[in-house]
Order: C-alpha cells, then sequence, then structure tokens
C-alpha cells in the first residue's frame, strides 16, 4: 500500500515518539485517513497513535474539531486558518501531546486562482506550545500524488516536532 521509503519515515516516528513517551493525533481532511493508515501500518504504532479524525467535509470539521463556522465561511476550508484550528481541536479532542492537520486541494478540480490544486495547508499543536501553520505548494501532481506528498510532508512535521521537543 506505501512505498518503502514512506514505510520507514513513518517507523522512525513510531520509535521516536514511543522513546519520548509521545501520543499522536491526526486531522486530515484531502488525505482522508491516508497519514493514520501510514502511521497505523507500523507494528506497535498503538504505544503512539492516540487517534486520527477525518473531517472531510465542513460539518465534520466543525462537530468533529470544534472548528469554528465563522473560520469557514471567512477563509474556507482550505486555508492557514482552517489547518490551525484543526490541529487545535485535535488536541483538545485526543490525548495526544503533538496533532497535526491537512487540508487542501488535491485535484484534479477544485482549485481556483487563489487555492490551485495542490495547495495543501497544515497545522501542527503540540501541548503548551503555540500552534504553527505550513503551506505547501506540491504543483499540478494528480491527485494521488498531492495526496502522498502530504502524507509525507506531515510525518516530517510530526518527525520534526516530536525530535525537537518544540514546534
Amino acid at each position: 500500500m506505501f512505498d518503502e521509503s514512506d514505510l520507514r519515515r513513518a517507523e522512525s516516528l513510531v520509535v521516536l515518539c514511543r522513546s519520548a513517551g509521545i501520543l499522536i493525533a491526526t486531522a486530515e481532511s484531502c488525505t482522508g485517513g491516508l497519514l493514520a493508515a501510514l502511521i497505523t501500518a507500523i507494528p506497535g504504532s498503538s504505544d503512539v497513535f492516540e487517534r486520527g479524525f477525518v473531517t472531510y467535509s465542513n460539518a465534520a470539521k466543525i462537530e468533529c474539531l470544534g472548528v469554528a463556522p465563522h473560520i469557514l465561511d471567512a477563509f474556507g476550508a482550505v486555508s492557514r486558518e482552517t489547518a490551525l484550528a484543526m490541529a487545535a481541536g485535535a488536541l483538545a479532542h485526543s490525548n495526544a501531546a503533538i496533532a497535526v492537520s491537512i487540508t487542501g486541494v488535491a485535484g484534479p478540480g477544485g482549485g481556483t486562482p487563489k487555492k490551485p490544486v495542490g495547495l495543501v495547508h497544515f497545522g501542527l499543536a503540540r501541548k503548551g506550545c503555540e500552534a504553527a501553520a505550513i503551506e505547501k505548494h506540491f504543483g499540478a501532481l494528480e491527485r494521488d500524488g498531492v495526496r502522498r506528498a502530504a502524507v509525507a510532508a506531515a510525518v516530517d512535521l510530526l518527525f520534526e516536532a516530536a525530535g525537537s521537543g518544540k514546534l
């Protein structure tokens, strides 16, 4: 299902989080649970993976993560603000110490000049720290390519947060 390099990176993340005693949570939109699937493909990931939220619709973002409707109305689902709110919501609705969120335009449709296909926003939240937002432009990769690139970037963000002890 996943390539060897992705699995090795996820395994390293699990090992790092286990040794640091860190639980993680995910909040995914455009990746539809692929990040959670990658992490849980690793034997022993239950030691570190607390839970994952797949909040594809705006209603799910509101109901499951507590994203304020005014954020979605003002900025849209694919935005820095929504990514931050999703990550904060994943932390608030879990026992995790670190949460990452992913929201973007995977394509092939749905892009606009301001929010083109390949635009993905990430939120990274850690208990006791200010949340961070990251914006990536993966370009006109096919849908699967955008989703895979977003998952890989999210693993890197989790790895950085778990390894550095800060955001």
